[in-house]
């Protein structure tokens, strides 16, 4: 399976259960892989026969900046939805959403969610 990834995506969202956490947005840092078969983009060279990562960041802000949710892993259901039905060429995905604020008000280097689809 071929993968195409994208590093620390950063996009604010306003997420979270605690009230400070409701009143102003924050960022996430996202973590995206997408399996799919590259053979025929390959072979053909051609952008349509893929999948267009500029196209998948541009989504993934747009819904992101959309949603009020309390989880994250509330968000990272409803991304690897979106992405699934946007996108059909996925045949596996993997989300990693990073919450720095959080990490650093419990004093840790990170925490976050992982899937995988």
């Amino acid at each position: 399976m071929d993968t195409i990834f994208i590093r620390a995506l950063q996009l604010d969202a306003l997420i979270g259960v605690y009230a400070h956490e409701r009143e102003a947005s924050q960022p996430l840092l996202l973590d995206v892989e997408l399996g799919f078969d590259n053979r025929i983009a390959a072979g053909r060279d051609a952008l349509a026969d893929t999948i267009d990562y500029a196209q998948v960041t541009a989504r993934l802000r747009q819904w992101v900046a959309q949603t009020r949710y309390e989880l994250l892993e509330t968000l990272l259901e409803d991304l690897a939805t979106r992405l699934r039905a946007d996108f059909p060429a996925i045949a596996r995905l993997r989300l990693r959403v990073h919450k720095p604020q959080a990490a650093k008000a419990l004093g840790c280097a990170d925490v976050g969610i992982e899937i995988e689809r």
